[in-house]
């Protein structure tokens, strides 16, 4: 006999329960862990009555998904949505928070982190604890982390990260970076996949001599990621381009940060976007590109997307809203900050990336949250080449994307789930466990608050880095609440975050890029005529 709808429901939710149990920490490890952490920003951190609740009502809110918004309560319950509906009751027990007036949404899920990363001789200051807790206050539950190979192994790069994440205070997952090609990385990628939980994995075309491939490892990778069902991915720069444009600026006697970007300019971007659009096209499987910040890129993404090639473009926070003209700072602590890459762009750039967004050319929005200190970037003082690349995004990604697409009418409140957490979801085969308000989803939410405002400053972010490429931007649309996994830890502008109680989120191959692959392969196959039967001429 069929269930009915709500025997459904309650299997579903009593299903995930079993499968993912809420993780526990005593209080006193949290305590030392805690008090050692003070000092980074985090003005508070512990199991509190409210952050330790298990059961909580969200009354009076506009609960947004991608599909649809609608005024409604939302009751959690161990970590799980249990009802989306207006005028829940429930009980004394029971922790209310009055959303009237607010989008109750879900929580951000960034697509493109490096935390704890070793990189140009030196590490990124923000780990799994400072860069989630960052994080959590900006109303991001989940990122997904690039995992680094050991001298090009995969399964030593895996067992590293999964050390450096022991710490984790929001639920996170990997994607896998591919620096070298033999047998053992292909029968580790597969590894991977079925028994890790990594469904992507990434290939750097630029910085040569260290993470860069070429065209033929690019190709076997493809091939790899095709037959597993895993999504390719590319940082997208013409390597052996960039390193002659290096060379350019030194011999030019332009060593500051402004040589960084005049080294590597959008064409060169674009075209390695064309060429591993192309090779995927070859190979016939999707393509991500990561980071897209050049019109450029995003031009070469629109053509084969209106071609109908599975591509998906992600531009970053920073691209969409900054510009160039900071590098030419004279104070170099400040030029230095904004040095990553690809490069921030010239004006322009920025704005043509956000229609982009608008119109669905691009489909998600992350951060590439990459931090370095002053003290770190000032390796490169005397040579551009040697600042560590990357900047800051995690805590400030939702709140400038609400202030610059929905303040201005870019894009609908729908629009910014979508963009901010289901298509990633969606992407990374996780939905509707992830990017959802409902029930039977995991409890990741965030309450927003429309017209409430906030300023960005290096001396009251969460993260360890003592500078911000957004400094002093104001905006409006806060997120006022954040709960991560049925916790409340945003909350009052104080975070109540607990280390070790983010969860590994394995994500399965075969996303929904791959539907319809196996039949244009057939299709393909179909259509060559070939091979022809000739009749060899006879010999006289």
């Amino acid at each position: 006999m069929a269930l009915r709808p709500m025997e459904d429901a309650i299997f579903f939710i009593l299903s995930l329960l079993l499968l993912f149990p809420s993780p526990s920490v005593s209080d006193s490890a949290t305590d030392q862990f805690c008090s050692a952490e003070r000092g980074y920003g985090v003005e508070s951190c512990g199991p509190s009555s409210s952050s330790s609740s298990t059961r909580i009502l969200i009354k009076g809110g506009t609960v947004v998904n991608a599909h649809h918004q609608q005024l409604a309560d939302v009751y959690v319950e161990d970590g799980i949505i249990v009802a989306v509906q207006p005028n829940i009751k429930v009980g004394d027990e029971v922790t209310v928070l009055d959303a009237t007036g607010k989008f109750v949404m879900p929580g951000g899920i960034d697509p493109h982190t490096h935390l704890a990363m070793e990189f140009m001789g030196t590490e990124t200051i923000d780990d799994f604890f400072s860069g989630q807790a960052a994080a959590l206050a900006g109303g991001t539950t989940m990122h997904i982390d690039f995992v680094i190979p050991v001298n090009g192994n995969l399964v030593a790069g895996y067992e590293a990260y999964e050390n450096k994440s022991k710490n984790s205070c929001m639920d996170y997952g990997f994607h896998m970076a591919i620096t070298k090609w033999d047998d053992d990385v292909s029968k580790d990628m597969e590894i991977m996949v079925k028994e890790k939980g990594i469904n992507s994995f990434k290939f750097f075309l630029a910085y040569k001599g260290s993470l860069m491939v070429t065209d033929d490892l690019l190709l076997e990778g493809l091939k790899r990621c095709k037959s597993l069902g895993a999504l390719a991915m590319v940082h997208a720069e013409n390597g052996d381009a960039v390193f002659e444009g290096q060379k350019r600026m030194i011999e030019l006697g332009i060593t500051g940060p402004e040589g960084h970007a005049l080294s590597r300019p959008p064409v060169l971007e674009g075209e390695a976007t064309s060429r591993a659009i192309r090779l995927a096209r070859f190979v016939n499987t999707p393509l991500y590109v990561v980071h897209v910040m050049s019109v450029d890129a995003m031009d070469e993404i629109a053509k084969a997307r209106k071609a109908g090639q599975k591509v998906i473009g992600e531009p970053v926070v920073s691209g969409l809203i900054l510009d160039d003209h900071w590098l030419w700072d004279p104070d170099f602590t400040i030029a230095s900050k904004y040095v990553m890459s690809p490069p921030i762009r010239p004006v322009g750039h920025g704005k043509a990336l956000q229609n982009a967004l608008s119109t669905g050319i691009l489909q998600l929005v992350g951060t590439d949250h990459c931090t370095f200190n002053s003290t770190q970037k000032a390796l490169g003082l005397d040579d551009f080449r040697k600042i560590p690349n990357g900047v800051n995004g995690l805590e400030e990604r939702m709140h400038l994307i609400w202030d610059t697409m929905v303040g201005s009418g870019q894009i609908s409140a729908t629009d910014f789930v979508r963009i901010t957490s289901t298509e990633c979801a969606k992407i990374f085969n996780i939905f509707p466990r992830k990017g959802a308000i409902l029930p039977g989803s995991d409890a990741d939410i965030i309450i927003l608050n429309p017209n409430s405002s906030y300023e960005i400053s290096s001396k009251s972010h969460h993260s360890r880095s003592d500078t911000n490429v957004y400094e002093g931007r104001r905006g409006q649309g806060k997120v006022e609440v954040t709960i991560a996994g049925g916790r409340i830890v945003w909350e009052n502008d104080e975070l109540k975050v607990v280390p070790g109680s983010g969860k590994y989120i394995e994500m399965p191959p075969f996303s929904y890029l791959f539907d319809g692959i196996e039949k244009s392969d057939a299709n393909y196959l179909s259509s060559l005529r070939a091979p022809v039967k000739r009749v060899r001429p006879e010999s006289t």
